[in-house]
């Protein structure tokens, strides 16, 4: 864990990642004005929907007016659009398609994949930031890391190789985690990145494998898809002897990461304009600091198909205090999903308890479960419920003490379907998020 990390050398652009709030404001300000008019003129979702509000670029000459003024997009919007005109890229592209490098997509965990227009040369979406990510990580040029293929949301190789690292690629799919280990075993890399359902299958390997020693060379890890249990990241800590980074979506603008504080995902404000707010059927009001609200996102830096009051439908607390690490930009905290809160007889369950319930249990601990239900409000909370076979003697004892430990957090007595969490593993659609609460 030496080296570079303890010199004080965390910033890999200080300028940037340490800029006053005032001036970063005023950056966001400047990029917003460009690209409100710069939306308006190549989208065709923009124009239409923003003509149909009465908003033009002329009308916004201030963040003030940019929020008043533009109407929030959501998910559905741009999905109706698409199956209206029949344009893949949902009426946001703003450049002639041949200007493009790649198409990637969305994991598609909570509906139809979304597709990303990447201009890889002008503005890459992940790299502009990344790279700071990763150096805060400890991560240096000449660093070997071993990286997943990707299928969706592009690979994130160009990130490393701009950062100057040798990237070994290695199948990190469903079950080939002891290949992982090998691989680590022989190439001894710096950093690994994974995602939760390979962090889970981990823990089922170091019953028999000797996961410190395998891990030995790494700096650090990354891990996204699902939130990391405190419990399950302390045994990773100290059991597998190493730290583990989580990142999550900036709203489908790219990506936020835990500094070396680990509280909080870093916004990189410059490549993002970031709202919380609370809308209901009266409109929309900011959230105050600190408090739960949805995140709304600005692309800042996407030339290609930027997305403008994006409601994102994740639930996070922001924060615009400076980070120990001595970063200015924002932080946040997700929360969960704006659509994940179930209703049983008018109780409302969030994941958050049920998860805590879950995870009590030492034979539950990675907090493998679904909600399952085929609408919000129901009469019966219904739970699917991963376990470790080779910690399980009983089952249905097992099912009986959890039964009563989420019957005490939430006030609902579950029903409960009690299966082997690599069987429950099998039944995800993504390899990146293992969804929480599904219809059947």
């Amino acid at each position: 864990m030496g080296g570079d990390r303890d010199t004080g050398d965390r910033y890999f652009e200080p300028r940037v990642e340490t800029m006053p709030r005032e001036e970063l404001r005023a950056r966001q300000e400047e990029r917003v004005l460009e690209l409100v008019e710069y939306a308006y003129g190549n989208s065709a979702f923009y124009r239409e929907l923003w003509d149909e509000h009465g908003t033009h670029p002329r009308d916004i000459r201030c963040l003030e007016d940019f929020r008043e003024r533009v109407p929030f997009v959501t998910k559905d919007m741009v999905r109706a659009y698409r199956a209206r005109t029949g344009d893949p890229f949902g009426g946001l592209l703003c450049v002639p398609v041949e200007e493009l490098t790649s198409v990637s997509s969305s994991s598609g965990t909570t509906g139809d994949p979304e597709f990303f227009a990447e201009i890889w040369q002008d503005a890459p979406p992940l790299v502009t930031a990344q790279v700071r990510d990763l150096w805060e990580l400890g991560l240096r040029p000449g660093d070997r890391v071993l990286s997943p293929p990707g299928t969706f949301r592009n690979l994130m190789d160009p990130g490393y190789q701009a950062l100057g690292a040798v990237v070994i690629e290695v199948d990190t799919w469903l079950g080939k985690m002891h290949e992982v280990v090998e691989a680590l075993r022989t190439y001894r890399p710096a950093y690994l990145q994974m995602m939760y359902p390979q962090m889970v299958e981990l823990e089922h390997l170091a019953e028999k494998t000797d996961l410190k020693e395998a891990f030995s060379s790494l700096k650090g890890a990354s891990c996204a898809g699902q939130p990391l249990s405190r419990k399950m990241r302390e045994r990773i800590r100290e059991d597998w002897g190493i730290d583990v980074y989580e990142y999550t979506s900036a709203a489908d603008t790219g990506t936020a990461w835990e500094c070396r504080e680990h509280d909080g995902f870093h916004l990189w404000e410059d490549t993002v304009f970031a709202e919380c707010v609370e809308v209901d059927e009266r409109g929309w009001r900011d959230v105050p600091e600190s408090d739960l609200g949805e995140l709304v996102a600005t692309d800042l830096d996407n030339r290609a198909a930027p997305l403008i009051r994006y409601r994102s439908e994740d639930l996070v607390r922001l924060s615009r205090d400076r980070c120990g690490c001595g970063r200015t930009h924002a932080r946040m905290w997700v929360a969960g999903r704006r659509g994940d809160e179930t209703l049983v007889q008018g109780r409302s369950v969030v994941l958050r308890d049920v998860w805590q319930a879950v995870e009590d249990q030492p034979e539950t601990v990675a907090g493998v479960f679904q909600i399952v239900r085929d609408r919000r409000e129901v009469d019966e909370l219904r739970l699917r419920v991963g376990y470790d076979p080779s910690l399980t003697a009983d089952v249905d004892a097992l099912a009986g003490r959890l039964g009563e430990a989420v019957h005490e957090r939430t006030g609902v007595k579950p029903v409960l379907d009690m299966r082997p969490e690599e069987d429950l593993l099998k039944t995800m659609t993504s390899v990146a998020k293992f969804p929480r609460v599904v219809k059947s």
